[in-house]
């Protein structure tokens, strides 16, 4: 246990807050997006600089603390918070600078991905990262980075050109192509196992005015609309990074009374490109028969960022499950409208994403950590719920819904979907190659594994 005294040594060299239970600010500190996770760390440190974050985690290790790294806390497992240990927060780091001669931006770890385009969208760019603006920069990217620009340019990971990294020992060191570019190989991908990321350089891009939307149509009407969207992405340009999901659609003022909680699919996407040309690209997707909505249009990627954060509000409690589709066949989409139909949560929302057949696959399979690009479809359930009383009966459809569409499914997961499923799902997440290279990396960098509250590697010399 830490005792008043070692925090005080702490406190007289640190920058940020130090929050211990009772301290006002501990239990909003200690909150995450999933409100299944209900932990109570002995210390919250919310750094403010570099200097704090190699102070937290010197103290961590000399301590002989647990130790968990809070960007955002978006993941679902919560590994941004623990029981009795350290918790090192950067959500107060927040530093960006835009360089639009080079287009480039370097982005500390505290910030969302939402905060992040908005610092971009006057000089007409855009960033690669996340579906939704609520995300942390910090755990996407080095678990991947999936967003509505992934198809045109990439992973987030794949335009990261440089990052500034605390090491276990408490060094500080720069991760890039030219300097400790092993280090820059196992952080793209690798998750938080190798360091505590501060800062991000990353590539941006000018597309800064996308065409982007959703069109709806009823459950009734699912299957053919899910078959429309399948057979015509097999064949979009790349510039249109597109998806279906079916979901409860909330109540709203400005929508009509008849659609307030009615169940319905959507067929949506950003194209970065031409808005004529996007348009004709659209046209297979949103001209099917009689859309409920049509919210396609103009906007800034900033606001196209937005559009579905309404869907993963923080505060319901979250259950998981995802891996990447073998084949989106009919049968498939049978089974995902079968289970729909009897969803016991309003707030579960079932994913279907083309993230694939463009800028993700070009990629050598060895050129970073990140796992298995060969799959261009990824599938996603997440369950949300309000009740505990309801865990079980969520939890369990879940489950099942994922059984039986297992048949269809690859044997591999994106590591950022992935849930507290143990070793063997992680190194199903990277391939036995990237993982073996990554347990090797990690017996350099990390060899008492301090950073292990993650989807985590161990070091090599751990019978790994």
């Amino acid at each position: 246990m830490l005792s008043s005294s070692d925090v005080q040594s702490l406190r007289s060299h640190f920058h940020g807050d130090l929050l211990t239970p009772g301290d006002p600010g501990y239990d909003t500190a200690r909150v995450v997006h999933n409100a299944m996770i209900d932990r109570h760390p002995a210390l919250i440190a919310r750094c403010v600089t570099p200097e704090d974050v190699a102070a937290v985690v010197t103290f961590a290790r000399e301590h002989g603390q647990l130790l968990s790294v809070r960007c955002a806390g978006h993941n679902v497992v919560g590994f941004a918070v623990c029981d009795d240990g350290v918790v090192l927060d950067l959500s107060r780091m927040k530093r960006i600078e835009v360089d639009s001669s080079r287009k480039a931006v370097r982005a500390e770890a505290g910030l969302t991905w939402g905060e992040i385009n908005d610092a971009l969208q006057p000089h007409g760019l855009a960033a690669t990262g996340g579906f939704v603006s609520l995300t942390g920069v910090g755990g996407l990217t080095l678990g991947g980075g999936l967003g509505w620009l992934v198809r045109k340019h990439g992973l987030a990971l794949d335009n990261l050109l440089s990052a500034q990294v605390v090491l276990a020992d408490g060094r500080r060191v720069a991760a890039s192509a030219a300097e400790n570019s092993d280090l820059f190989w196992a952080l793209r991908g690798g998750g938080g196992n190798f360091g505590v990321v501060t800062s991000f350089e990353f590539n941006a891009h000018s597309d800064g005015t996308v065409l982007a939307g959703i069109v709806l149509h009823s459950r009734e009407d699912a299957r053919p609309a899910l078959r429309v969207w399948r057979d015509a992405s097999r064949t979009l340009p790349e510039e249109l990074t597109d998806g279906a999901l079916m979901f409860h659609f909330p109540e709203n003022p400005a929508a009509p009374p008849s659609l307030h909680h009615a169940p319905v699919v959507g067929l949506g996407g950003v194209y970065a490109g031409a808005p004529d040309v996007g348009e004709r690209v659209l046209a297979p997707i949103r001209n099917y028969g009689h859309p409920l909505v049509d919210t396609f249009e103009p906007m800034p990627y900033n606001a196209a960022q937005r559009m579905a954060d309404h869907l993963f509000p923080s505060g319901h409690r979250n259950y998981w499950k995802s891996s990447y589709f073998r084949d989106v066949s009919d049968d498939a989409l049978d089974v995902i409208v079968d289970f729909f139909g009897r969803v016991p949560s309003r707030d579960t929302v079932i994913l279907l994403e083309h993230n694939g057949d463009g800028a993700f696959d070009r990629v050598p399979a060895d050129a970073t950590a990140f796992g298995d690009r060969r799959w261009p479809y990824n599938f996603i359930v997440i369950s949300a719920w309000t009740d505990p009383a309801d865990d079980e009966r969520n939890i369990a459809w879940t489950r099942e819904l994922f059984h039986t569409l297992r048949p269809h499914l690859a044997d591999a997961t994106y590591v950022n979907y992935l849930g507290e499923q143990g070793a063997a799902a992680v190194r199903a997440a990277y391939g036995p190659a990237q993982f073996t290279r990554l347990a090797e990396l990690k017996l350099k960098y990390d060899p008492s594994n301090l950073f292990r509250m993650n989807q985590n590697i161990e070091p090599a010399s751990a019978g790994v």
